[in-house]
């Protein structure tokens, strides 16, 4: 790996703009249905949410392989869904997603400690009432710094396991072996990771405030706002794959095979 100084993070943020404007309708309509699939899942109780959880490496891997056909110059279909639940890879990305339920389930031990279960109660509560100010649970600055701490362990939990997937995938690397790659990977470039991710983050609270500005509390402002929310979370898809190829190198048009794995 060459070394990556702190400005690439803005570097990749832009390249991943530029790929997404190459062919916004197909990878906005592989989010829509990783949403519905997911949101199908999670109806079954306790269960579906592990399942989401343990699926996340194989819908990671139709975004990469679709920002790989965008690189290419070809076109985004709606079969690229399907990339990551193909035979053998689905196999590998399985195992890549209990590393995941793992690590959500120790965050969420760390929560159950760090914060008072009753205010996760209120805010759901709160929540289901349409965010009425009179059902606002108050919180004190110890859970505040607990919600904080848990959210940033999220976020360093999820940036460090994003190429995982694809070097499983891509490479034919092990699990152990792309957690292991993943993670130092992340933590060596960290500081064009912390540019992108702030880069990222306030150009989008940004965009919320001068929609809230314009359009006041309307429907129209929420379904704005979550229309940023969507076109973002696709932003930083692009960003994480033009991550990874400056990384790992662009990776071949097919993967490796996985059967050995």
């Amino acid at each position: 790996m060459s070394p990556i100084t702190a400005s690439t993070g803005w570097a990749w943020l832009k390249q991943g703009a530029g790929m997404f404007r190459k062919q916004p309708a197909g990878l906005t309509t592989l989010l829509f249905a990783d949403i519905l699939i997911s949101v199908l899942i999670g109806v079954v109780p306790i269960a579906g949410a592990m399942v989401a959880i343990m699926l996340v490496p194989c819908f990671s891997m139709a975004f990469m392989q679709a920002c790989l056909l965008i690189d290419q110059g070809k076109r985004v279909t709606p079969d690229v869904l399907l990339t990551g639940f193909r035979q053998p890879a689905v196999k590998t990305l399985l195992k890549v997603g209990l590393v995941y339920l793992a690590v959500f389930f120790v965050l969420a031990m760390i929560m159950r400690f760090a914060v008072d279960p009753d205010i996760l109660r209120q805010a759901e509560g709160a929540s289901a009432a349409g965010g009425d100010p009179a059902t606002m649970p108050r919180i004190s600055g110890g859970d505040m710094l607990g919600l904080l701490m848990i959210f940033v362990l999220q976020a360093i939990a999820v940036l460090t396991l994003s190429f995982t997937a694809p070097l499983t995938y891509w490479q034919k690397m092990e699990t152990g072996k792309a957690v292991f790659y993943s993670f130092f990977a992340v933590m060596r470039t960290g500081r064009a990771f912390l540019v992108l991710l702030a880069s990222w983050f306030f150009i989008l609270f940004g965009l919320c405030i001068v929609v809230a500005i314009l359009l006041g509390q309307s429907n129209i402002a929420r379904i704005a706002i979550m229309w940023l929310f969507f076109l973002f979370f696709l932003l930083l898809q692009c960003a994480l794959y033009c991550a990874y190829r400056q990384i790992f190198g662009t990776p071949a048009t097919e993967p490796v095979s996985l059967s050995k794995l």
